[in-house]
């Protein structure tokens, strides 16, 4: 057996590991990429420490550092209660509601499962109350995160436009957000037609009552200042609204590094309030960040090795680069089922990179393709947030709700991947 092949089985392993197990991910990539790199391959202990992708690290500690920050001022919560109350108690525009907050707040930044953890309860309650789907719910919610997840602010983003950066790769971060936003806009589109959301629009006004005004409380609290501060706009959360504003404008607007200027303004935050900076360390996703270097760590090494040269030759073999996209859009909404969706995004890149540089497709369609189909399964109750969506629901029985995200699930991984196919590779978007 080759060493490619030797490689790609141990990247396959991993993967089935940690979806069974409640094992980091990260933690085997490391191991991997010292054994396989060591008494495989021959490499030497530099040449491995020369795999760990140090800039996708600032990248990522950088933003999840300044998110932590921003997410532990409240500002978070601010915008969700903001937007809740907009709706004026029309039950049609919940829905959308709760997708544009879940799109808004993972595209400023906020981790997938914090997005799903503030807004699952809320969302799910409304249901229940109402007598509205909590399985429409639960799709509006995962595709608004999944929609603005690709922003350069959020993980996926910055794990996909990284990736594509170190490769010299042809990448748009504003094209991959709006791809990424059509795609899901149009399945929480017809996840709203077909689960009657449309026949909402047609009810009266409805007394939400699924938040409290800062009144009421305060009332509840006892006139607890420390309560009261919490649900206002103070200077400090302006500072942290900004921040995010600065953010966008350096990354987006004059091109400086997203991650040393995520961590510039991090400290910018912390000089502004020292004081609430005790446990922001331990707030940020130590988790997603070890398996996010794990992976791309043991990627390096099979780079190394030969195996992207081998994979190249192999999906030359196939001479058709429409057929190519196809099935590695299918494997990535596979696998992603079922294994770490950041972790497969860390990994496709390097070993779809002969597909990216193909001349008769747009990298950007590509990628897009890609991206949309291992994140669309994410409303699968084996993953975290779809563990959160079975926690918070109500007037439904557990087991029957499992069931239903599950044949959702699964209809997502037979039509999602070649629905993202269809529409960037066959139709392909016009830019």
């Amino acid at each position: 057996m080759s060493i490619e092949i030797i490689a790609i089985l141990v990247l396959l392993i991993i993967f089935v590991v940690g979806a069974t197990l409640p094992i980091n991910i990260g933690v085997l990539g490391f191991v991997a990429a010292f054994l396989v790199g060591t008494f495989v391959s021959g490499l030497s202990i530099d040449e491995i420490y020369g795999a760990f992708p140090v800039e996708l690290f600032i990248f990522i500690a950088g933003i999840t550092y300044l998110f932590a920050i921003i997410q532990k001022s409240g500002v978070v919560d601010l915008i969700a209660d903001g937007g809740l109350r907009l709706v004026n108690g029309n039950l049609g525009l919940v829905p959308w509601l709760i997708f544009t907050l879940s799109l808004v707040l993972a595209a400023v930044g906020t981790y997938g499962i914090a997005v799903v953890s503030l807004l699952a309860p809320i969302a799910l309650k409304i249901a229940h109350k109402h007598n509205i789907s909590p399985l429409m719910m639960s799709i509006m919610i995962i595709m608004g995160m999944q929609a603005g997840s690709f922003s350069p602010l959020n993980v996926f983003g910055i794990i996909v436009n990284g990736g594509m950066q170190a490769r010299d790769l042809e990448h748009s971060p504003a094209l991959l957000l709006v791809n990424c936003f059509i795609y899901f806009g149009l399945i929480a589109m017809i996840a709203y037609v077909m689960f009657g959301g449309h026949r909402l629009l047609k009810n009266q006004p409805a007394t939400l009552g699924f938040i409290a005004s800062s009144a009421e409380l305060i009332q509840s609290n006892g006139n607890d200042p420390s309560e009261k501060r919490k649900h206002k706009l103070d200077l400090y959360k302006i500072a942290c609204l900004a921040a995010i504003v600065v953010l966008g404008v350096l990354s987006l607007g004059f091109n400086v590094n997203i991650g040393f200027a995520a961590i510039i303004v991090g400290l910018v935050l912390a000089l502004l309030a020292p004081s609430k900076q005790g446990s922001v360390l331990k707030d940020m996703p130590w988790g997603v960040i070890f398996l996010v270097m794990g992976i791309v760590t043991y990627v390096g090494v099979m780079e190394k090795m030969g195996v992207m040269a081998y994979v190249t030759g192999l999906i030359a073999d196939m001479n058709n680069p429409l057929l190519a996209t196809l099935t590695v859009s299918y494997v990535g909404g596979f696998v992603s089922a079922f294994a770490s969706t950041t972790g497969f995004l860390a990994s496709i890149i390097p070993i779809g990179t002969p597909l990216l540089q193909d001349p008769s497709l747009s990298s950007i369609n590509v990628i897009s393709a890609i991206s949309a189909s291992s994140s669309i399964v994410d409303l699968s109750p084996l993953s975290s947030a779809g563990a959160l969506l079975l926690a918070n629901v109500q007037g439904i029985k557990e087991r029957v709700f499992f069931r239903q995200l599950l044949i959702t699930t699964g209809v997502f991984i037979l039509f999602g991947p070649g629905f993202a196919w269809l529409l960037f590779i066959v139709i392909g978007m016009p830019w």
